[in-house]
């Protein structure tokens, strides 16, 4: 009697790159060399990289909760004022009342969770567009904001020392520390690719060949590698940088290892089918909108100690910079599509276009033009690439 072989899942091959991540690839390649050329080498000194890096970190943490929001179909204008609002909660609860920084940003936390909680909730129970909601919630917390700080400048320091908040982008990361989280979050990674893959091929889908995974983690491995040496060369590895690392892998494990993650994706595809397949569409709403508050208010701590005291430019125009940084790295505007890889390369474009224009001592009202042309391609690209599919 013959044996009868049970069926095998067949590996099958990575799929090409797409034409936006080749646009988008040579997009940022281009304006590395464009912004070294033009300033004279000055953009690759690794004093400037640990700028950028910082920079890069404040754009990429609210950007993460802007996938979330944008994958299920929705969209926040509300982010920029939020973080200036959650920034001056926070210094002026140090500054004015003498609060201990940990529980200033834990309050802040708090009121930045509840605040995007509850326009979660109004845009999924009474079914008013989220573009109406946020855009309320952009004007209300701006207000708020101002009158929080008196529409004055409000230091982040307490009685002249440094707390929690003010080191938190100063600080950096001894050597062996940056190695050794490089290290761990590689294997975070291949823990998660090799359960990914598991589950992939126990439901008989496909899945790619472990070459390419390998060589994925090969690539991540060189990156990491180069980041640590070349911000070792300054001042080391800003904590930004850990902050953003462990959001996007947070954030990545959520979006792909989880059934909240794949509920998200569903409401984004399709919000009545996800309905009629018992997927609590309102409540992953809600939930979405309090995970970006989570971003925001961390956003907001970077962004705030970064400049150094709250004042009422504080987190202006930073809703752009989330959307734009989501759509250069291909999420869909309709929801149901993008990946945390992409958003984070979108917000490194858009933090390279801002650091190299303020390197090179570009007129605000360039950067404001910059900004609304970034935003528009990526916009047309998205429509542009839809439509092919």
């Amino acid at each position: 009697m013959s044996a009868v072989a049970s069926p095998a899942v067949t590996p099958v091959a990575q799929p090409k790159l797409a034409a936006r991540q080749f646009a988008l690839l040579a997009a940022l390649g281009l304006t590395w060399l464009a912004f070294t050329v033009f300033s004279g080498g000055d953009f690759l000194k690794s004093r400037n990289m640990g700028q950028l890096a910082i920079e890069l970190s404040c754009t990429a943490v609210v950007a993460l909760g802007m996938l979330l929001i944008m994958v299920v179909g929705h969209i926040d204008l509300a982010v920029g004022s939020g973080i200036g609002l959650a920034g001056g909660i926070a210094a002026v609860l140090i500054a004015q009342h003498g609060v201990p920084a940990p529980l200033a940003m834990l309050i802040a936390l708090a009121i930045a969770v509840a605040l995007w909680t509850l326009m979660g909730w109004i845009i999924a129970r009474e079914r008013i567009p989220a573009f109406i909601i946020t855009l309320a919630g952009l004007l209300v917390f701006k207000g708020v904001f101002w009158k929080v700080i008196g529409s004055s400048t409000v230091p982040v320091r307490q009685g002249g020392e440094d707390n929690l908040l003010s080191v938190l982008t100063s600080a950096t990361l001894p050597g062996w520390v940056a190695w050794t989280s490089a290290a761990l979050a590689l294997a975070a990674l291949a823990w998660g690719t090799r359960r990914s893959r598991a589950s992939r091929m126990r439901y008989g889908l496909p899945v790619e060949a472990v070459e390419i995974g390998i060589l994925r983690l090969i690539v991540i491995a060189q990156v990491l590698a180069l980041v640590i040496l070349v911000l070792g060369q300054a001042r080391g590895v800003p904590i930004p940088l850990v902050v953003l690392a462990v959001a996007a892998f947070i954030t990545w494990v959520i979006t792909t290892h989880t059934r909240f993650g794949r509920w998200l994706y569903a409401c984004g595809s399709n919000e009545q089918a996800a309905a009629l397949s018992g997927v609590p569409v309102r409540r992953i709403t809600i939930l979405a909108f309090a995970a970006c508050g989570i971003a925001v208010a961390i956003t907001g701590f970077l962004q705030t100690a970064y400049i150094g005291n709250s004042t009422t430019t504080v987190g202006d125009l930073m809703e752009l910079d989330a959307i734009a940084a989501c759509v250069i790295g291909g999420v869909s505007v309709k929801g149901g599509r993008g990946t945390v890889a992409g958003v984070i390369i979108g917000a490194l474009l858009i933090a390279t276009l801002m650091n190299g224009l303020t390197l090179m001592a570009v007129s605000p009202e360039f950067k404001f033009i910059a900004r609304g042309l970034v935003l528009a391609l990526a916009v047309w690209m998205d429509v542009r690439l839809n439509k092919r599919r």
